[in-house]
């Protein structure tokens, strides 16, 4: 059956001329996209909707052919690859943003902790440190401060780490940690 025919057959909505044209073309028009950064599903993805948009003009009576069906065909598969690699690089986009502003976000909170922190006394200011920041052990903590055993050190951080509470509600609004 030649593109003449087949399209002929198409536009009448014969689905068996459009099988016969899937699996004619489907080999070169799925590398088009996976050599262009594509995966095998997207490739056929592409190539389905491409089918479709081919079939729904065809069938409107409004499609007039002036080259080969593949040409055709391929111009509609190349131009939904770069709509959706459009797409995929606005993501990745707004993605990268995204983790920028969160990180950055997540540095000013640090920030506004380390101040407070600062602001206590010595012993609350090492505890809070040496348990939040060097990820000291109870024990570990204890032995360094001279505390008499893990339950006083646990008790110490317990007390500072609500003074710091305190002292972080009294000099910033709840908006300052909140998204």
């Amino acid at each position: 059956m030649n593109e003449k025919d087949i399209f002929e057959k198409i536009c009448k909505g014969d689905e068996r001329a459009l099988e016969i044209l899937y699996k004619k073309y489907y080999r070169m028009m799925t590398q088009m996209v996976m050599k262009n950064s594509g995966t095998e599903q997207e490739a056929k993805d592409i190539y389905q909707e491409a089918l479709v948009v081919f079939w729904q003009k065809s069938i409107s009576g409004n499609l007039t052919l002036t080259s080969k069906i593949s040409t055709y065909i391929y111009s509609i598969c190349q131009n939904l690859w770069r709509k959706e690699l459009d797409r995929k690089r606005r993501l990745s986009s707004e993605e990268k943003d995204s983790v920028e502003y969160q990180e950055h976000d997540k540095e000013e909170r640090a920030k506004l902790i380390n101040e407070c922190i600062n602001q206590m006394g010595d012993t609350c200011r090492k505890v809070l440190m040496y348990y939040y920041f060097d990820g000291l052990s109870m024990q570990d903590i204890a032995d360094k401060l001279g505390f008499a055993n893990t339950n006083t050190a646990k008790t110490k951080k317990y007390k500072c780490k609500q003074k710091l509470d305190e002292l972080v509600k009294s000099l910033y609004s709840e908006k300052d940690f909140l998204d």
